[in-house]
This record gives C-alpha cells, structure tokens and sequence, in this order.
C-alpha cells in the first residue's frame, strides 16, 4: 500500500512537473509569435503602405525620395538620404506621433498646478546652418563700411529649436516659444530701417518689433529659460536715425496683456493684439484710425494653431481656442495679387498672373490654419487699393506677424501693398516709385527682427533685379538631367475656388533663440 501511495505520488509529481515545463515552453514560444506578427504587421505597413508627404501636425513638407547619382552613391550621401527618406515619410505618420504624445501625457505626473510649466527643447544638435545661437548682428566696423557679412543664420531654421514652454492646463494651455536674443541682438534691423531711409529720403519709415507671446506670460520659476525682451527692443529703437520712427507697441502690448493679443496654441498674436498694434501705428503716423466699432467681428471656432506640432504636447491639442478677427465695414477696398511660385525648398522659381481676391479668406471651424485668414498665405505680393483718398501710400515689409495689420489699415491710407520679406523678388526702389509709396512699415517679430539674414535680405532687395531663384532638382529625369523639377515638385500658389480651405500652411520660418539656460527637455517645472 504504502509502495503504491509512493509510486501514485511520484507520478503525479513527474505529471506536474511536466505540465509545468510545458507551460513554460509555450511562453516564451506565444511571446515570439506575437512580437513575429507584430513585425510582421510593421514591416508591411511601412515597406509596403503609401509613405506620407506631408504633416499637418508638423506644417511641413516631408522628405521626397533622393535623385540618384552615381558620384552620390559613392560618397554615400544617397544612402544616408534614403535612409532619412524612409524615416521621415513613414505611413501614418502623424497618427503615430499622436499616439506617442497622448502617452507621454498619460504617465506625465499632473500636479493640479495651474502654473505647471513643462519646457521642450529640440532634439537636434545645432548645425551650421542652424546654430543654437541667434546672431548678435554684423560688427560696428562692418555698420560703418556698409558691409554684408555671410549668412549667420539660416532663414529656414525651425521654429521648435527655440525651445517651447507649455504652461497651464486644461483649457488654459499656453505653448510658448522661449526667446535666446542679446540685448544687441536687433541693431542689424534698425540698419535696414536706416538704410531705407537713407535711400527715400521723401518717403515716411518706420520701424516695429513685435515681442512674442513669453515676454508677457512666463512664470517666474521658468524666466530661466528665455531672456528679456526689452532691451533688445529698445536698443534697436535708439540705433535708429532720428529721421527713422520708432513704433514702440511694447508697452501698448503689455497694457492689454490680460486680453487675449496672443493665441495659446499658436506661435502667432492674435487679431487683436494686432489692432492695439495698428493703432500705435497710426498714432506715429498720423492717419485716421477708427475704433472697434468699425469692424464686423467674425470667429473661427476652436482651432489647435501651430505650436501643437512644434511642441508635441497633447495638452495643447487638447485646449483648443477660437480665432476672432475683424472685417473693417463703411470703407471700399480692391485686393489685388501676385502668387510666387517656389519649389519645395520655398525658392522663389516664378510669379502667376496678377488677380483680385478676398483679402479675409474664410476658414471652417476647427481649421489650425485661421492665421492665414489674411491674404491665404504669405508667398503672394498683395496690393490693396481702398476708398481714402488721402494720397497715402503704405508699404509693410514685414514677416507672417505683419499679416494681421493691413486689415486696419484701409481707413487710414489709400493704397496698402504688403511684401513678405521671404519672397521678394523686384527691386525695391523701383517698386517704392512706380507705386508711388509715402511711407515704409517694417513690421516683424522679434525672431526675425534679430536675425541679420532679415538685414540682408532687405538690404538686398534695394539692388536686385527680379531674377528668380533657380529650382531645385530634387527629383531629376536622370542622373545627368540638370532641368528643373518635375511639376509635382513646384507649389503654385493660385487662389483656391473654395476659400474655405486653403491649399498651403503658413509657413513661419524663424531664427533659433541664442545660449537658452539650461533646463531640461519635457521638465515639469
């Protein structure tokens, strides 16, 4: 008896112990299974699925397939390409990243702050042609010879280098971009401004600086990650000549600062911060300048703006606002327009045909691209033509912060012609006395405003002659085509039938902050 409990015993111990290793077996066997599908599953979806081209959430072009040369294979710049190529264009690409945030702000430990800051910093080390540093401008020996120097920054370098505060949350989220300019890092504006008036003697010129949104909102535990923007500001206003005016909107700016002048979710002002802006103007200039109540107020219902993709934080998608703008009514005006045709690097390659168009283009609730309610887009020339006839004539050289001021303008002068800094492409003085100009705005923000690639290219503009730019071959017929690239590589900038939606982002290209303190990416402060 005893003989047989212990043979039953020992069986059933030798059947457990099989079981055991069995299930043991299965695991690691399941485990493999599941993680062979699921590379399966991926090597498919992006070996085999269509590539992306293009993000909205990143507002930019994505990497087209390399031209293939033989000298490019060997020095292995053609592999290196594809293989960024295929990074860049991965299937779903967008989505992917949506989902990546959302988790990271699953995990993200929420403090119940209203104040909670979180500070994102780019992932790319600086390169030559973009440099962690803003340029503090050309040197005073260069100023007096009148010399351009070689471009110390490039005028393509992304907005999200800067840096982005996020502050806030729920629907109170602020994205902010964190400013690294010196205190003498916009002289080189006041140049241009001077150089302008040097060359119109008779014509009215102006000079303004538009601060972004961190110099009015950051938090006192987060003023280590950007620098003041005021002194770099006022020493540009004293650099100017005294025939140059100074538009100092600054402290216009910050007396309205509890107002909503800036969008949240958005790198831009907003409408109204851009008419306090506008009438500070007028007041130096000397025009008429209606209030509010001339305008019909229209809104676009709770848009997500740029600064969603720059920052990669889900908090900003999730705390949409409303973009309100404003149409002047009791005045006549005629927009006139000629598109720039430019090639994926945004190289200016032609000019369409000179039209009519809305200048305030409607866009659907929702829509992250309201900014560019104003004229469409930045790569066109516009001409407006109103009903005061003063025998003022205005023109804005200004960046995509400048589009928000014409709007105000047409009670004020008679002809508004505004000229994207970018894209230009006439000769200036020829420009000025054909249209019989009275008065120069220069109107940029502060990014912009300290890159001396801004000096240059308005400087510039004084003697060019209309020459384009010459395209870009991404894409070549052959190996040995040098002709320009193929039509699906050229962005043409024609009116759109359905003003709804417009075909192309704003694309604001801004200098990186210089020298940000040290903080730590995604840091919650």
């Amino acid at each position: 008896m005893d003989e047989d409990k212990i043979i039953s015993g020992g069986t059933n111990g030798a059947d457990g112990q099989q079981r055991d290793n069995d299930r043991h077996s299965v695991a690691p066997k399941l485990y493999l299974a599941v993680t062979g599908l699921a590379f399966a599953a991926l090597t498919i979806v992006f070996v085999t699925f269509p590539r992306s081209t293009y993000s909205e959430l990143e507002k930019r072009e994505l990497d087209s397939f390399p031209a293939f040369t033989t000298e490019r294979l060997f020095n292995g710049t053609f592999t290196s390409d594809v293989s960024q190529w295929f990074s860049d264009s991965e299937p779903y690409r967008d989505q992917l990243m949506a989902l990546s945030m959302g988790f990271k702000d699953l995990i993200r430990l929420n403090t119940n702050d209203e104040e909670q800051v979180t500070f994102i910093a780019s992932s790319a080390p600086a390169t030559e042609d973009q440099p962690s540093a803003a340029p503090e401008g050309p040197s005073e020996q260069e100023r007096a010879e009148g010399i351009v120097p070689e471009e110390v920054a490039d005028e393509n370098a992304k907005i999200a280098n800067a840096g982005i505060v996020v502050v806030g949350t729920g629907d109170k989220v602020r994205a902010m971009m964190a400013f690294g300019g010196g205190p003498n890092s916009c002289l080189s504006y006041a140049d241009a401004a001077n150089k302008y008036k040097e060359t119109f003697p008779d014509v009215n010129v102006y000079s303004m600086i538009v601060p972004i949104s961190i110099e009015f909102y950051c938090p006192e535990k987060v003023k280590r990650a950007t620098k003041p923007q005021r002194p770099a500001i006022e020493n540009a206003m004293n650099h100017l000549n005294p025939s140059v005016k100074a538009v100092d909107i600054y402290w216009t700016l910050k007396e309205h600062s509890l107002e909503d002048i800036y969008l949240r979710t958005d790198h831009h002002w907003t409408p109204l911060g851009a008419y306090y802006a506008a009438k500070k103007f007028a007041e130096v200039a000397g025009v008429p300048f209606p209030g509010l109540d001339s305008y019909e107020q229209r809104v676009v219902h709770r848009i997500v703006g740029s600064m969603y993709g720059y920052s990669r934080d889900v908090s900003v998608k999730n705390a949409p606002e409303d973009f309100i703008y404003y149409v002047p009514q009791g005045v006549d005006y005629e927009t006139t327009y000629v598109n720039y045709v430019v090639d994926r690097s945004y190289h200016v390659i032609g000019e369409g045909r000179p039209y009519t168009g809305p200048f305030f283009y409607k866009f659907a609730d929702g829509n992250g691209g309201a900014y560019c309610t104003f004229m469409g887009s930045d790569m066109k020339l516009t001409q407006v033509r109103t009903s005061t006839h003063n025998g003022r004539r205005l023109l804005i050289l200004k960046d995509s912060f400048g589009n928000a001021l014409p709007g105000y303008m047409f009670f004020s002068f008679e002809e508004v012609h505004v000229v994207d800094m970018r894209y230009f492409k006439k000769n200036m003085v020829s420009y000025v006395r054909d249209n019989h100009i009275t008065d120069i705005l220069f109107a940029n923000n502060i990014f912009n405003a300290a890159s001396h690639n801004t000096y240059k290219k308005c400087v510039n503009f004084l003697t060019q002659n209309g020459s384009m730019d010459r395209p870009a071959a991404t894409q070549p017929a052959d190996s040995n085509s040098t002709s320009a690239p193929p039509v699906t590589d050229i962005i043409v900038t024609e009116p759109s039938e359905n003003t709804d939606e417009q075909p192309l982002p704003n694309t604001e290209e801004l200098t990186p902050a210089a020298e940000l303190p040290t903080v730590q990416p995604n840091d919650t402060l």
